[in-house]
């Protein structure tokens, strides 16, 4: 069978071309009556609007572009972070009618790829997921004026509007957990130094660490469970006396603890472990895992709210979300 078409759907309900394409696209000049009839003849005939002829004409697709600056590895990997956001993205969108996209730009091959399908007027705007360092892309899709935004903020110079956490809030806040639990010698997991939660976490650690008598013990991590495991062994040839640890991430702290065990120190006996996300696998450590609530899923919602706000030539003011400490059994 032949798809139906406008010329059929007006010729059902009685009326032109032109109000039947009215209705389709939802403009509210149309008289009740003839709408009703016009969505009847849609319904009997199975009519279903063509989206591309339709986005020719109001300059719209009704897509947003995902972009993620990590390789298929650790996107599809056991991080829940990257799953989270895409599936808060997603539902938002889906809220107000409109679909996701999914890019991964891990490679100056993908950043190519990622900016020709943007400015190709694929997507209706851009939210940008794990930059690292002076990552060329926000510039780049910037140029092509197409609405773009930031999930965290971005540590290029070049900056699109962006949602965060209060990553050093939530930092200061574990390690003065720490101290308030009488360990003296606190030592931190960082994260990546080419990403802001790496370094605005790291900084909420030496803000409590510098305003003591205590010294700065940092090891560096990538977010993930095994760089976690090998900076605590580190840590450990570092300063065998230390007492507690902050890990920037959830998955850094149960690296950690394993390690930990392997060693022969108890959690929290010997050494006291605070982790950051609040990730569900933290409740299920042995002991349950001390963290930071990093309210991931509404930082991507308000991200996508704010894309979705956002009039040309507007600079929005950062959303920082607040943090909470969770205190659990590992410190």
């Amino acid at each position: 069978m032949r798809r139906p078409t406008l010329e059929a759907v007006a010729a059902r309900a009685g009326v032109s071309r032109a109000t039947v394409s009215r209705v389709v696209n939802g403009s509210d000049t149309v008289r009740p009556e003839i709408r009703a009839a016009v969505l009847r003849a849609v319904e009997e005939l199975g009519y279903v609007p063509n989206s591309a002829a339709r986005s020719l004409v109001t300059q719209r697709t009704d897509s947003i572009g995902l972009v993620v600056s990590e390789p298929p590895s650790r996107v599809f990997s056991d991080d829940p972070f990257f799953s989270i956001v895409v599936r808060a993205v997603s539902q938002e969108l889906e809220n107000a009618d409109k679909q996701v996209v999914l890019m991964l730009a891990s490679s100056a091959a993908g950043h190519a790829r990622v900016e020709r399908y943007v400015a190709g007027g694929h997507v209706d705007g851009v939210i940008l997921l794990s930059l690292h360092g002076s990552d060329p892309l926000p510039a780049a899709l910037l140029r092509t004026g197409v609405p773009v935004v930031s999930h965290g903020r971005p540590v290029s110079t070049v900056r699109p509007p962006y949602c965060d956490c209060d990553n050093v809030g939530g930092a200061r806040a574990a390690v003065e957990h720490l101290v308030g639990k009488g360990r003296r010698r606190i030592a931190t997991i960082a994260g990546p130094p080419d990403m802001t939660a790496g370094l605005d976490r790291l900084a909420g650690y030496r803000e409590v660490v510098s305003g003591s008598d205590r010294r700065s013990l940092v090891a560096m991590g990538d977010f993930t469970r095994e760089s976690g495991a090998a900076a605590m062994r580190q840590l450990l040839e570092d300063d065998p006396d230390l007492d507690a640890v902050f890990a920037a991430s959830d998955l850094m702290a149960i690296g950690a603890m394993h390690t930990l065990r392997k060693a022969g120190r108890r959690v929290p006996d010997d050494v006291a472990v605070v982790g950051f996300d609040d990730i569900e696998a933290a409740r299920y450590t042995d002991p349950p895992l001390t963290t930071v609530r990093h309210p991931i899923a509404e930082v991507a919602q308000a991200i996508v709210r704010m894309l979705l706000s956002l009039e040309p030539g507007q600079r929005p003011e950062p959303v920082i979300l607040p943090t909470e400490l969770i205190v659990r059994d590992s410190a």
